[in-house]
């Protein structure tokens, strides 16, 4: 099964109200929420753009607070990168290393921040277990592969790092210790394991937050995208195609799939980026057995143009990596077989495996690699956006601290919380940059 929809974040306002799910393999049992469109003007205290992961915890975490709260989405809940992800629930977001966030803030600062990463995947369990949201968690942990011997100088160094300032139990690993206990990849040179990391099902995830939303008093609504929106003084009135909804402060949550013409805080301030995934048909037991991957682990190499992948919990394989450069590209079949080849380049043992599904989402990259977590208290406007492909546990994070932003409470000291996302220069070019970016990384992941 393949996408249809074209929705091109760099080209258009908004996606189509009457787009569907992508076919995925997260949509085959998806029942899809029967939620109202906004056909009448509706007041109340913060409107949040977008249903997905960051937007659905920023209306929990407010309604705890006693806030009224309205939820608008162009499409239906986790319509975007939410319902779209692998589902990898990691310590991290955006693309800095541990080493350049300390060269660029400081050892206290980065420590600082590797505990809000860990926040984040606590928020993550905090949620499933209040709300009962059953999302095919597995814990397996994560496992960040090098692709080849010079790259694992790198991982001894950050372990060495997490091991000895950061108190982090990851686990370097020799190429046997790979082989033998967690996957057997032809393309290992070693590697470092996060034992707190799992995956889940995003999608199902994301419905088991929007209905604890729901529960909670936020009003969500479906399929009424934001055509127009007009400052009233202190209060903001967004018009739907069919409503309008006016409210005191609107958090822009829409990350990745922020079209273009929303608001001046946002605008050619991110990068989306496509991401493709394929997801096999369940392995026989022969190819079980020549894969030998451990139970619910995460996998992802250290390539320039990374793949990550793990077991599904019917024994099918996700893969995924880079997708195309334009949302028209999107449903080529020249990227499925790429990642398909890149598979069997991984395994030996999958020459014969076949793809069931493959899908493409926008992922939000930032002009410095780190994303942005911003509420304008003059304008009454916040945004959280840039989470750069890495965001299913700090999205969760993101809303939650908006929420706090929202009320005044105070944040943590980080440089998420503390400036607005750079705008990115020569705007109109960026393609023709990514694509020299993706001709330059295969030529590093190769040659260097």
């Amino acid at each position: 099964m393949q996408q249809t929809d074209f929705y091109d974040p760099l080209r258009q306002r908004h996606p189509s109200p009457d787009s569907g799910y992508v076919q995925s393999y997260w949509t085959r049992q998806l029942q899809v929420p029967q939620l109202p469109v906004v056909t009448q003007d509706i007041h109340t205290d913060v409107a949040i753009i977008g249903a997905g992961l960051t937007g659905l915890s920023c209306a929990l975490a407010l309604r705890q607070r006693g806030i009224n709260v309205c939820v608008l989405d162009a499409v239906n809940p986790a319509w975007g990168c939410s319902g779209r992800n692998a589902g990898f629930v990691l310590p991290g977001t955006g693309r800095l290393s541990l080493a350049q966030m300390i060269a660029k803030w400081g050892e206290d600062q980065a420590q600082a921040i590797y505990a809000e990463f860990k926040a984040g995947i606590e928020i993550t369990e905090q949620h499933i277990t209040r709300y009962g949201i059953e999302c095919d968690l597995q814990r397996g942990g994560y496992l960040k592969i090098a692709h080849k011997p010079s790259m694992l100088k790198s991982l001894e160094a950050q372990a060495r790092l997490l091991n000895s300032r950061f108190s982090d139990p990851a686990e370097l690993l020799s190429p046997d210790d790979v082989q033998t206990h967690y996957l057997a990849t032809q393309k290992s040179a070693g590697g470092l394991y996060f034992p707190y990391s799992f995956g889940l099902n995003p999608l199902k995830l994301s419905m088991g937050l929007a209905n604890a939303a729901q529960q909670s008093g936020a009003a969500l609504y479906a399929h009424s995208p934001v055509q127009a929106w007009q400052q009233l003084g202190q209060q903001h009135k967004l018009h739907t195609p069919t409503g309008s909804v006016t409210a005191d402060k609107v958090i822009l949550a829409t990350n990745a799939y922020t079209g273009t013409h929303n608001h001046a805080l946002v605008e050619q301030r991110h990068f989306p980026v496509l991401s493709s995934v394929i997801v096999t048909e369940p392995l026989s037991e022969t190819q079980l057995a020549a894969c030998r991957f451990k139970s619910g682990l995460l996998a992802m190499d250290t390539r320039a143009l990374k793949y990550y992948y793990r077991l599904l919990p019917d024994n099918r394989i996700l893969f995924g990596g880079r997708g195309a450069i334009t949302g028209r590209g999107a449903t080529s079949g020249v990227f499925k077989q790429r990642l398909l080849q890149a598979l069997k380049d991984q395994f030996c043992g999958l020459q014969d495996v076949r793809v069931a599904d493959y899908w493409s989402g926008w992922i939000s990259v930032s002009l410095d690699d780190y994303p942005r977590v911003w509420f304008d208290h003059t304008q009454g406007v916040g945004y959280a956006m840039g989470y750069c492909g890495s965001g299913v546990s700090f999205s969760q994070l993101a809303g939650r601290r908006l929420a706090q932003a929202v009320c005044e409470e105070p944040l943590p000291s980080l440089p998420f919380y503390q400036s607005t996302l750079k705008r990115f220069p020569l705007s109109p070019f960026k393609r023709m940059g990514l694509w020299g970016y993706y001709q330059w990384g295969r030529f590093q992941d190769r040659w260097l």
